[in-house]
């Protein structure tokens, strides 16, 4: 499974949405994610790639192609 379906398949645990709304220009305003899911988002991101996003960094990502984006660059 490479980054962006693992990424997606993250999004849409943590989330509660349908794999047909996820693609890579996703944000995840359009998702409707508040503060807190982006919370749990990171987390679950952090342990799966084992990854420490810092905050500076979470303000940035915007979209499901920054996140594959993200963590290509930071493994």
């Amino acid at each position: 499974m490479d980054v962006y379906e693992k990424v997606k398949a993250i999004v849409i645990d943590q989330l509660g949405v349908g794999e047909d709304e996820i693609t890579p220009t996703t944000t995840f305003q359009a998702l409707n994610a508040d503060s807190l899911d982006i919370v749990e988002l990171v987390m679950a991101l952090e342990e799966e790639f084992n990854l420490d996003i810092a905050d500076e960094e979470v303000e940035n990502i915007q979209s499901i192609a920054d996140v594959v984006k993200y963590v290509q660059e930071n493994q």
